[in-house]
Order: structure tokens, then sequence, then C-alpha cells
């Protein structure tokens, strides 16, 4: 079996869900394509298909074959380079709507002026008293014409015609003429979209003004009215274009996240080239040179500091204001924001791999996802446009019957107004802009969420598991108690230890060398240093015998220890690893030593509980100690001594009660559980494997971000949900208002103008409540859930919170 090629393909043109859908069927279709994608607002198609089989020019055919422009993106190019691609041709696409759409509401209004003087010599068949908008015209804005513009009402009626005929036409095949295109293409292809939907309702109304203009004996000698509607024609290609450069505008605005991201590589870089400083592209700087940075700059590639010192920015990374100390050997990453000194470093990844392009190319791919919720609005947009060209005619024919007066002309009018309102652009739009604002806000806080399916299953979440180590805890040890005896100060004690330790490649040596830096204590030398694997080390420190060790290391050199026996003791019942310091055989110290909890751990875990998530503890640790830790951390539930293989287990045990289960780690040993878990999130300054396995990635070593991620997709889903109630509600009430539902008991009916101004509302306001979420703010529930009931393991230990 061949391998397929996976492409992305920029398509053009697509409008509506109907658009996508099409798109999606013709490249399903295809031989040799194994499956197919198409995205509304990334306008995207991602194919998977058999080289041997089908080419890519063969598929860009395809897709321009039912109507719409297709482009391959250029393998070389990184997400950087087509994410600024994109923006471009969204520039170009909103200048472009924009203009036709002022040249077409200029033409409107000019045919609305026009149109005045036969109107109010009877055009319309009388029409006008049941339509709203034409009643309110020829009340307030015909009287003022008659008044600035007498002359007009002397224009022979067919002049008027003539040059309304002339400027119609200019306005469909200029402004409005990729609808007509695009019809076209859709009935060659068996198929129907929104552009269906506007060529039939304005055909329609041009045609019949048109055969009125030229043949009006045709319609009178039937008794018909020879009326003509080209001020609704314009005026329905305007406002429809006006409602497309709004929404055009707005779908802009959902990718702001992601332009911003793209802007934040600099355009250029200082390097180091012949011993002396040059500032060249940054597409020309190479790995392993190296590039010099000042106060204030933006760092342009990602790299290793190896001179200078600094503090730099990497809230775009993070979503962490507080900026990070750099030194000799730190990591630095490209369009972070250098604050303070100056430092060289060595550029290491750049291009497609660099951090900043990695980000992108994710948040690119989850914005083009498509979210399960999604598939209802998929379903019936495929169905849509038949049906409404359906009730269009159905309402034609009961007008043209049951109407007592002008029964053609209202007939006409209630079957073109149920086209021009009926839009699936909404239904189209409700799912995905939701998708593109949220991962977007998401990436501001440091979450990168991997798509609409994984914001769908967060939004199910009622567990989460949490792994201890480097998640709840630091992932280091460091010394959290120490008690020195009367003999000696605890910074006395503290130093002659460091001086021997730092000799040490122990992990216990490194926390007690942190911490004797971190307290301020004297710094020392150590001759005939000695470790003893297991036990501890010992050396001369200013000519006094040291011993760093375990209580049995220290008996072993004739110490007693008792004096500290219980004090270490007290430090074992805290889940903390007891050290011992004698200095010329006398006992001087008791240092505790762990793996201390994170700061935020614990509101952390209470903003989750809040939220109404069963919290779980998963270690690999001994109860004991995994208790103690529970204890600090504020979870009830614990499930101890868990091999890294039996990590899985945990969680598909979880899963066969019926819990949807979120897993947090950071580590290789954790990327199993992660990918087992419904939603598996890695903290982002874990392992690379651990990130990939995962659905969410937190770019703050911070609990919280997993609770703010969690309340983001539950706001999300609130916000897609009330996106279909809205496009759906609006076609339930708008198409049988506009069939002239409301004519029986109030004689109103909605004009094809009301219609299409109805119509472009509806696209925008969608949008427009998506774009709420960028004002987002996290903050935790109120909602109190409660715990599982049964045990996972022989060692899953409960205690009351």
């Amino acid at each position: 079996m061949a391998i397929a090629e996976k492409a992305t393909i920029n398509v053009s043109g697509m409008t509506c869900a109907a658009c996508s859908a099409r798109v999606q069927r013709t490249l399903e279709k295809t031989p040799g394509v194994e499956n197919a994608a198409v995205d509304l607002m990334t306008a995207t198609a991602s194919v998977a298909y058999d080289p041997a089989v089908t080419r890519m020019d063969e598929l860009l055919e395809r897709i321009r074959a039912t109507g719409y422009g297709a482009d391959a993106r250029r393998p070389e190019a990184s997400a950087i380079e087509e994410q600024e691609a994109q923006e471009q041709a969204s520039a170009e696409e909103f200048r472009v709507l924009r203009n036709k759409a002022i040249v077409a509401l200029v033409a409107g209004a000019l045919a609305m002026l026009l149109s005045m003087p036969l109107m109010a010599h009877g055009a319309h068949g009388g029409v006008t008293g049941a339509d709203p908008f034409m009643r309110w015209s020829m009340r307030v804005i015909n009287p003022w014409i008659e008044r600035a513009f007498p002359w007009l009402y002397d224009v022979p009626a067919q002049t008027l015609a003539l040059v309304l005929f002339v400027l119609t036409a200019f306005v469909m095949g200029w402004a409005g003429r990729h609808f007509y295109t695009r019809a076209w293409a859709a009935v060659r292809h068996h198929s129907a979209d929104m552009n269906t939907l506007i060529a039939l309702g304005t055909g329609a109304g041009f045609l019949f003004s048109a055969f009125a203009t030229f043949a009006p004996s045709f319609f009178t000698s039937r008794g018909v009215a020879a009326d003509v509607y080209y001020e609704a024609v314009v005026i329905i290609i305007a406002l429809i274009l006006v409602g497309n450069a709004f929404e055009a505008r707005a779908k802009k605005q959902t990718s702001s996240a992601l332009r911003k991201l793209a802007e934040l590589q600099p355009r250029t870089a200082r390097v180091i080239r012949a011993g002396s400083e040059h500032d060249v592209a940054i597409e020309d700087v190479h790995s392993g040179e190296i590039v010099v940075v000042r106060p204030g700059e933006r760092i342009p590639v990602d790299g290793v500091v190896v001179s200078g010192s600094s503090a730099v920015d990497e809230s775009m990374l993070t979503g962490e204001s507080m900026p990070v100390s750099k030194a000799s050997g730190d990591r630095v990453v490209g369009g972070t924001i250098n604050r303070t000194g100056a430092f060289q470093y060595r550029a290491t990844t750049l291009g497609a791999d660099s951090v900043l392009a990695q980000i992108v190319k994710l948040m690119r791919e989850a914005q083009g996802s498509r979210a399960p919720i999604q598939r209802l609005a998929d379903r019936i947009s495929g169905i849509f446009v038949p049906a409404v060209i359906s009730i269009a005619i159905a309402t034609f024919v009961v007008w043209f019957i049951a109407a007592e007066a002008a029964p053609f002309v209202r007939a006409f009018a209630a079957g073109v107004a149920v086209m021009i309102i009926a839009c699936p652009c909404a239904m189209g739009l409700a799912v995905p802009t939701a998708v593109m604002v949220a991962s977007g806000k998401g990436a501001e806080l440091g979450i990168l969420i991997k798509g609409g399916e994984a914001l769908e299953r967060t939004h199910d979440l009622d567990v989460i598991v949490l792994d201890k180590t480097g998640t709840v805890t630091e992932g280091q040890p460091a010394v959290t108690q120490l008690y020195a005896t009367s003999a000696f100060s605890e910074l006395d004690a503290l130093s002659f230890a460091a001086a021997v330790e730092r000799r040490s490649e122990h992990p216990l040596a490194s926390a007690i060398v942190s911490d004797a830096q971190r307290r301020g204590a004297p710094m020392r030398d150590v001759a005939r240093f000695e470790a003893v694997a297991g036990r501890g080390a010992r050396g001369i420190v200013e000519d006094r015998t040291v011993l760093v060790g375990n209580g049995a290391f220290l008996r072993e050199h004739g110490v007693d220890v008792t004096p500290l026996a219980a004090q270490g003791d007290s430090f074992a019942a805290q889940a903390s690893t007891p050290v011992y310091v004698a200095i010329d055989g006398q006992p001087a110290a008791a240092l505790g030593i762990a793996d201390p909890i994170r700061e935020t751990s614990r509101a952390a875990i209470e903003q989750l509980r809040r939220m109404g998530l069963d919290v779980v503890l998963l270690t690999g640790d001994n109860r004991a100690t995994a208790d103690a830790i529970a204890r600090q951390a504020g979870v009830a539930r614990v499930i101890a001594e868990v091999l890294p293989d039996q990590k899985v287990d945990v969680i598909r045990a979880l899963q066969a009660d019926g819990h949807k289960v979120a897993m947090v780690g950071d580590g290789i040993n954790d990327a199993p559980a992660l990918a087992q878990a419904d939603i598996g999130m890695a903290i982002g300054s874990g392992t690379d494997v651990a990130i990939e396995a995962s659905d969410v990635t937190l770019m703050r070593s911070d609990l919280r971000s997993a609770a703010d991620a969690i309340a983001l997709a539950r706001r999300t889903m609130r916000t897609m949900r009330q996106n279909l109630f809205w496009a759906f509600i609006y076609n339930v009430i708008g198409i049988p208002v506009a069939a002239g539902a409301l004519f029986p008991a109030f004689g109103l009916m909605l004009s094809p103008i009301l219609a299409s101004a109805a119509m472009a509302f509806s696209s925008v306001s969608v949008v427009s409540n998506s774009l709420r979420l960028r004002g987002w703010r996290p903050a935790g529930s109120a909602v109190r859930g409660r715990w599982p009931q049964a045990p996972l393991t022989a060692q899953d230990h409960r205690r009351p919170a």
C-alpha cells in the first residue's frame, strides 16, 4: 500500500459552509485522495493523497473547476511566512470587498433615487403598502426627493427604466460578478451554496425587470403590471457586499493572536562575522553563529547564551509578565524581548524549526481543525440550499394562488425574499470562528490547544489526574528545613556542608549548595574530598573534618547522631529526606531535603475543585511521601507507588467508570498516560515527547494554566452553542417572515432589501459573538464536584481533604 502524502492547499472565494462542503466533496471524490478536510475560516484544504494515483496539479484543478481559487503552499515556507501570506491575502480580500461595497452602495442610492418616481406612480403593484421599508421610503424619502428633484418626476418611465437597467447590469457584472460565476460553477457540479441563492434571487429580479423594460406589453396584455425591481437588485447586492466586507474584517480579527505572534520575529539580526558586528536578514543567519542582543531589542532567533546576562520578557511564550534571568548556558527564544543587559548567544534552531515558528504552526493547525459540534452544522448546510429553493418555490405558488391583489408581484417578491434571507454563512462560521479566537486567546495565556476537538473534549472533563514530580512539585530537590545544634549556627553548618557537597554529583548535594548560595553562606574550599555511594561525603574544610550523609554514614565514622535523630525523624514524616552534618566528630546540623510543591499548586488545585473536577494525585513515590505532598497541595485522593506503565491502567480504570479524564504531566514516563487520557496536558517545561503526546501544552510550569485551559474550553463551547442557536433560530424565524407569515395578522411583507440586510447581519453577529472571547479572563467556578467512589488500585489511598 502506497504511503499517502499530506498537503495543505489555500482555497480562496469560499463564503459559507456549503462552499467548503462542496470543495471537500470534490476532493474526496478525486481518485487517489484518502481523506480531505476543508476549513472555511482559514480558507485551507488539508488533503492526504496517493502521489502514484493523483498529482497536486490535478487537485488544484479540481478545486478551481468548482469556481474557487486554489494554490499549493510552498514546502520551504515556514509557518510564520505562511501566516504573513495569509494575512496579506485577507487584507486584499477585505480591500476588494470594501471597494465593491462602496460602489454598490452609491449605485444603490442612485437606483433608489431613480425608482421613486416609478413607485410614486403605482409601480410594484401597490405592494409597497405591505412592505415596511417601501412604506417608509414613500412616506419619508419620496417627498424630499420630489421637492429636491421635481424634474425627475417628468422623465418618461421608459427612460428611467433604461437608465436603471444599465446601472444594475454594471453592478451585477462588476461588483456582484463572483456571485454568478460561483453559482454557475455550483450548477455544473450539481451543487448549490449561498451564491446560488443570491444569484437566483437577484437574477430573477433583474430578468423580470429587463423583460418588463423591453417588452412591457407582454405583461400589460395579461393584466400584470410591467414593474421593474432594479433598485432592489442593486441594494441587495450592495448590502450583501457590505456584510461580506464586515465579515472579512471580523474574520481577520479572529486571527489577531496569530498575526501578533508572526510579527514578533525581527527582520534582521546582529551577528559577529570576521570579528565585527553585521546586521543581516533573519534568513541569512546560520546555525552556530554568534548573535549580539542589546537592551530593549527582540531576540531574533533561538539560541544559547555564551556571554553576558540579562532579564528576558518571555510573556509571548508563557503569558507570564515577570522577566526571566538569563546567563551563560541558558536558552533564549526568538521573538522574546531582552529587557536589561546585553549578551551574546549562539544561534541554534532557525526558520521552520524555531520555537516561534512551531507555535505558529501548531496554532494554524489548531485553528484549521474541526470541532465535533460542527458536524451538525455541516449536515444541515448540505441540504439547506436545496430546501430553501423548494420553500421559495412553494412560497411563490401559494402567494400566486392566494393573493387577492397583484398575485404575481406579491408571489415574486416573497419568493426572492426567502432566497435572499436564508443564508448558510452564519452556520458555517458559528464553530470555526470560536475555535480560532479561543486558540488565539489560549496562546496569549501560555496555553496551546491542539484544535477544536481538543477544546470540545476539554469542556467535558470531570476528573483531572496530576503527576507529582515536576507538575505539582518543582521537580528538583531543595532544602526545606534546617536544624543546627547549639554548638554551631545554621549558616556556619550549612556553609561547611556546602563546601563538601560542591564537589559531589549527587542530586541532594546540589540542593545543599543552592540553599547555601541563596542564604548567602560563606564560600569555603574543601580538600581531600571523598564520596561514598549511597552513604554521603567527607572532606577537610579549613582544617576541620566535615561529614555529610545519612545516619549510618555518620555512625560509621564514630559520630553520635542521637541529638539530631528526633529532628531527622520529624523531617522524614513530612516527606523530606534527612541529611546529617558533623564537624570534627560533633553533630552539627540536620537538613530536610524534599521536592517542594510549587507555590501556585495549592491555589490551582482548589480552583480545579471549585470548577467541579475531581483531582487525583498520581505518582511512583512511596505512599508516605505522596501523602505528605497531597496534604500540602490539598489533594484528597492519592494513587501512589505506580510504575510508569501502570499509569495508563489508572487512566483506563477511571474511563471505565464513565469519567472524562485529563492527565497533566511533564516527563517521558507520562507520555503514554497523556495519550490515553481524554485530554493530555503537558507542562511546557517538560520533555518534547510529553508535549507531542498531549492535546494541550501549558507553556508555564503552573497548574493554574490547567484550570485556565478548562475554563476557556467551557466558555468557548458556550459561545459555539450560542452561535449555532442564533444561526438556526435566525433561519427558523427569518424564512417564514420572508415567506409572508406576518401578512395575515399584521399586513406586513418583508422586502428583498430588508431580507438582504438581515442576511448580512446574521453572519456579522455570529463572528462578533466569537470575538467576545478575546476579552475573556480566567475566573474560578463556584461549582463543587463529587469524588470518585471506588478505589483504583491497591495503592489508592483516600484521605479527607
